[in-house]
């Protein structure tokens, strides 16, 4: 038997101290006896170093759920009986008649989520779907389980790196969208972190430095902006904090990413927020005075002006957001809420209860409801089901009222069809208009909060296509889909019917991937949308295949490629795509020879980092750092891969890859840049792309070759050459 070491085991003595005199708060020394008993005979029956790390693990996951989500003893029972009922060294039985039914309940919950983990089932979408469903007996297993998650987070520094990139995907993908929905924002943004730590280690180093390097200058922005309004809320005699807080890596990294910004144009780095110790009765009041005290200061920017006082979200979180217009001209955004208030958004719904009671779990069963009717819907497809969840994840709320005066809590951007859906299936189905405060508004008329909302039905009207343009809740978009899928089933089979016939009465060979590239050329958005139009006429079926025609014939024409030697609007076409053995590249478990294709927005090469993602067009391989990662892993995590180049690669391969050159136009530079290329061994000039403008130039080129080493080492020359001042991949 291995033993941990002295420091561990004084850590585990520390933790086990802390967690018992917790428990004997509410439990009678009986059960805590009982609890201990269990625990210790179930690590003497596996005794070894997995089972004191397990328990280690146990004691720290309850920890944070006392400490960071302020859960109580059942909760913290249950975590620490879970292991032994893994074991099967105590059953649920046993365990009901020891603790009670509460405790029983949670582990049932608890059991479940491991079954489904236990499956490792390729079908990451169906066991979100079930893990889901399983919360619905009682929503403590969430607390849990994204306890869990924390510290499996926290202690992933111990995996390998296959591990970590599959536990930062899944976290992103499951585990940080749940912890938002329940308040939980600070653990939320440290398993976002922790999940860009581990995919993209990288990008994560990168804002660090950057934010360790500013650290002293926001520092002391931070203390010149808060002075003056120190001076004057201590002359009002509230009691307060004020302190200013960094936002998180993962949240500065998507503003870069989607903003297309430099680190240096960022401006809402940090967030300035002021506790007030107030009263319930005077809460409202207080914070609403430093409002306006704040806001004679500096000056406000009403449009981001944020009034969770007055109605506070689902979850319970209350606060009052502004920004204002601070020293040196830079907009600072201001958090105002009271103790009781910042409690409930750092511990979310656990903290709402210790002052509002149990009664507030009401506000979270509307949306259980929710994810009710879109399961119960099996006609809708496992990616809308996620994408319905995520969208009422982070949607803000609005609230309407009927003609009669109750309240209907919809998302921020319903229309009047998700109000007339939200009253009934058979409602929103036949809803032609609606009035709104008395005055008559389409289908389409996104509703505001306060207003009051009159639904106008017609027995002729059904659902149509372009209805799913402008629904936002998930009832109204799953009974939709319901009516139009078969309908619209029938519609493409009738339209290929008619295609393949007529193709065939002339005689004419059908090739699917050249009519998959005809309907792209075409610009249709779906085949889908394509056979819509040739059923519903709008698209000649003749017409059409003389298209085809033409098209497989151009296709199988060699482009002719032209030169231009001035550096001003130079081209060159891109040439045919390259090809690549699909034995260079090991999928998922091992899994070789699998069709693959190489995204188009990271252009990877043999040598990246990579991974893979099904999409509907086949797996598509994406370099770690892509542009587009973060939201890949974030939407559709369920769909990610691991993959990896396998060998040295073949000297035959070709890749693409695209360069940025920046630099002086001179008169030969063209000509110097497509030299150097041509000289390289094992490079292919694909295109090229330059414009000249007063004196300086910038273009892109795409080159072919092997690998990374490759790449390097042509950047290196290209970077030498005269007039050339920058050269970069592009993403």
């Amino acid at each position: 038997m291995q033993h941990l070491n002295s420091i561990d085991t004084a850590t585990l003595r520390s933790l086990h101290k802390k967690v018992y005199f917790f428990l004997r708060e509410t439990m009678s020394c009986k059960e805590v006896k009982k609890l201990s008993l269990i625990i210790r005979q179930n690590n003497t029956v596996f005794n070894s170093e997995a089972s004191l790390n397990r328990l280690m693990f146990s004691l720290k996951t309850a920890i944070i759920a006392v400490e960071e989500i302020r859960l109580k003893q059942a909760t913290v029972c249950s975590i620490l009986l879970f292991d032994a009922l893994k074991a099967d060294f105590v059953s649920l039985d046993e365990v009901q008649k020891i603790f009670g039914e509460e405790i029983t309940v949670i582990l049932e919950g608890l059991q479940k989520v491991d079954k489904l983990d236990s499956k490792k089932s390729d079908d990451k979408s169906d066991n979100y779907v079930k893990l889901i469903l399983s919360f619905i007996q009682d929503i403590r297993v969430i607390f849990i389980v994204l306890s869990m998650r924390l510290q499996q987070m926290r202690d992933a520094k111990e995996m390998d790196e296959a591990e970590r990139f599959d536990f930062g995907v899944e976290t992103l993908f499951l585990h940080a969208p749940l912890a938002h929905r329940m308040g939980l924002y600070n653990i939320k943004s440290e398993l976002e972190d922790l999940s860009l730590k581990y995919t993209d280690r990288d990008a994560y180093d990168y804002v660090a430095a950057k934010l360790n390097e500013t650290k002293r200058s926001r520092d002391k922005y931070i203390e010149e902006f808060l002075a003056p309004i120190n001076q004057k809320l201590e002359q009002t005699g509230l009691k307060f904090d004020v302190k200013g807080r960094t936002k998180s890596i993962f949240s500065i990294l998507n503003k870069l990413k989607k903003q297309e910004i430099e680190f240096e144009s960022v401006y809402d780095l940090f967030a300035i927020r002021v506790i007030l110790d107030s009263d319930i009765e005077n809460e409202k009041a207080d914070c609403w005075q430093v409002y306006s005290i704040i806001t004679d200061m500096y000056q406000p920017n009403p449009k981001r002006l944020k009034d969770w006082l007055s109605i506070p979200k689902t979850n319970g979180y209350e606060s009052l957001h502004i920004t204002v217009m601070g020293p040196e001209s830079k907009w600072v955004e201001v958090q105002i809420r009271t103790r009781r208030m910042n409690e409930v958004a750092e511990r979310g719904l656990a903290a709402h209860w210790k002052y509002k009671g149990l009664s507030a779990e009401s506000s979270f069963e509307d949306w259980l409801t929710t994810m009710r009717e879109s399961l119960e819907n099996r006609d809708t497809d496992k990616e809308n089901k996620l994408e319905d969840f995520k969208l009422n994840l982070y949607d803000d709320e609005i609230f309407v009222f009927t003609p009669k005066g109750d309240l209907k809590k919809l998302p921020k951007g319903a229309t009047l069809l998700d109000f007339a859906f939200s009253i009934h299936s058979k409602v929103g189905a036949t809803c032609v208009s609606g009035k709104v405060n008395g005055k008559n508004v389409p289908i389409k008329y996104v509703l505001k909060s306060g207003e009051q909302i009159e639904v106008n039905t017609s027995p002729n009207q059904s659902p149509k296509q372009d209805w799913l343009n402008f629904v936002v809740t998930s009832k109204a978009r799953n009974k939709v889909r319901q009516i139009l899928k078969e309908e619209t089933g029938k519609q493409i089979n009738f339209a290929k019917e008619m295609l393949l016939r007529r193709m065939k009465n002339r005689k004419i060979d059908y090739n699917e991937a050249v009519l998959s590239q005809l309907i792209k050329k075409l610009r249709y958005k779906t085949v889908t949308d394509f056979y819509i139009d040739i059923a519903k006429e709008k698209t000649d079926v003749n017409n059409l295949i003389d298209k085809y025609v033409e098209f497989e014939k151009r296709e199988t024409e060699a482009p002719e490629l032209s030169y231009d030697t001035s550096a001003d609007k130079f081209k060159l076409p891109e040439q045919t795509e390259e090809k690549h053995s699909v034995d260079e590249l090991v999928i998922d478990q091992n899994l070789k020879g699998i069709d693959y294709t190489l995204a188009k927005c990271c252009n990877p090469i043999f040598g990246d980092k990579i991974f893979g993602f099904v999409s509907t067009q086949g797996i598509k391989i994406h370099r770690m750092n892509c542009p587009n990662a973060n939201d890949l892993f974030s939407r559709y995590g369920y769909r990610v891969l691991k993959a990896r180049w396998t060998g040295q690669g073949s000297a035959s391969s070709s890749y693409t890859t695209v360069l940025r050159v920046i630099g002086n136009d001179h008169i030969h530079i063209v000509a110097n840049l497509m030299s150097i290329i041509s000289k390289e061994d094992g490079v292919q000039l694909r295109s090229v792309n330059i414009d000249s403008n007063d004196g300086l130039f910038q273009g892109t080129l795409s080159v072919s070759l092997a690998n990374t080493s490759k790449l390097e080492l042509l950047m290196k020359k290209l970077k030498d050459v005269k007039g050339v001042k920058q050269i970069s991949r592009v993403s």
